[in-house]
């Protein structure tokens, strides 16, 4: 049975609030731990559906799983081995398109990876292709571009891959693949995406050589132990950021925020259109970047965003749109024909939503034209399943001048279990 939730306008946001462990590190450090004995320790996990997809996917293939709260020990255990049962993604792309590369590179493994109605739909060849160039032997269909997959491990080759779209998740899939791998692995993208792989196998210690947007792995089959604390997730952060900018008479502090400049684009587009930011206590820990971040109203100005700009803020793009709505002028958003591949069409799902709350949006092929400063109001609109559309009209309710009805609210969950509970700390 799906709850509706009613968001009401807002009159100031302040305080203080810790957002969730980063989700892109979670899953990251939970596949590494799958290939070391001595295993990782991992504190401030990502509480989502997610991240917990991954987890439960670790165990299935007889790795060792601990978990207690946001505390997560995950070590190779007995090592990989085949399941009897489909390893499920979920809603997990991330899951999926990884566990590819971890399972790729396994000589004798069969397994089938399988995912929700919304994953099935997704784009897999991405990381389909590369690897099969590599020697992997994955099937599935549409030719292994939808799934389920099925996967037969093979003694993989290495080489050289050169990316035509900049996508972190392929980049991560061949570097997992590549640590087990009978040579070297070199990855070229056009520009830069999401670095914390790198950053996460240089702090182990790993033999790299990064030089501009490419990165050379050599073989490393029994990674080190280590132990991580996850910063927050400058994606869940994101709808905060932009509601304090929006919100009348707000002032607000976000603690422990994970910072990677891969990640931020986001704040470099807000602060050119006028965003009041203070960074403090900016510091690195495990070889990612973190801080606070105090927030105040801002009055923004429209902006333009272009396609070299888009992997760096992707995921934040949703939430950027809310913005443009209450920014002065016309704001384009260019370049981000991605965001049609994920949960959903994200393009036509902020279109439809925003629009349906009396904003100025136009819908184009790899983006939106969104003029402001335009009121809105209350309304009835569809997440379509997908937790960043839900966050993102949540943040847009804040400024409209009546409560605003989500039709499927507890898809926040994949992300951002909390989400709600964080927003009525606010009022």
């Amino acid at each position: 049975m799906v709850i509706m939730r009613s968001i009401s306008p807002l009159e100031g946001m302040r305080g203080s609030c810790t957002v969730p462990g980063d989700k892109s590190i979670s899953h990251r450090a939970a596949l590494l731990g799958a290939l070391s004995q001595e295993g990782m320790d991992i504190s401030g996990y990502a509480p989502g559906e997610d991240c917990g997809r991954t987890l439960a996917c670790l165990e299935q293939l007889g790795c060792r799983v601990l978990r207690e709260g946001s505390r997560v020990h995950v070590s190779r255990g007995e090592g990989i081995r085949e399941s009897q049962e489909v390893l499920y993604a979920g809603n997990s792309g991330t899951s999926a398109r990884l566990l590819c590369g971890l399972l790729a590179g396994v000589p004798g493994f069969f397994g089938i990876i399988a995912g929700d109605a919304s994953l099935s739909a997704r784009p897999m060849e991405r990381v389909v292709a590369p690897l099969r160039s590599a020697g992997a032997r994955i099937d599935g269909r549409e030719g292994g571009n939808r799934l389920p997959l099925c996967i037969r491990g093979a003694s993989l080759v290495g080489g050289t891959f050169t990316l035509s779209v900049a996508s972190a998740q392929v980049k991560t899939a061949l570097l997992l693949a590549g640590l087990s791998s009978q040579g070297s692995v070199t990855v070229a993208e056009p520009s830069p995406s999401r670095d914390h792989t790198e950053r996460m196998l240089g702090f182990l210690g790993l033999p790299l050589v990064q030089e501009e947007n490419r990165i050379t792995l050599f073989p490393y089959p029994e990674l080190p132990g280590a132990a991580w604390e996850i910063p927050g997730d400058f994606s869940s952060a994101a709808f905060w950021i932009v509601g304090a900018a929006l919100v009348p008479d707000s002032e607000l502090l976000l603690e422990k925020v994970g910072l990677n400049p891969t990640r931020t684009g986001l704040l470099e587009v807000l602060e050119r259109m006028g965003l009041h930011l203070q960074v403090e206590n900016l510091h690195e820990s495990g070889g990612e970047p973190r801080g606070n971040l105090r927030i105040c109203s801002s009055s923004l100005e429209s902006t333009r965003v272009v396609a070299s700009e888009v992997p760096r803020m992707v995921d934040e793009l949703p939430v950027l749109a809310v913005a443009a709505t209450q920014a002065k002028g016309k704001t384009e958003i260019r370049g981000a024909r991605e965001l049609r591949y994920k949960e959903c069409d994200r393009i036509r799902g902020m279109a439809e939503g925003l629009a349906t709350l009396g904003a100025d949006i136009q819908e184009l092929e790899d983006g939106w034209i969104i003029t402001g400063p335009t009121p809105l109001h209350g309304g009835k609109v569809k997440t379509l399943g997908d937790h960043r559309i839900a966050m993102a009209l949540s943040i847009a309710a804040l400024v409209a001048d009546g409560p605003v009805e989500l039709d499927d609210p507890a898809c926040v969950n994949i992300s951002y279990p909390s989400f709600f509970e964080d927003l009525e700390r606010f009022r």
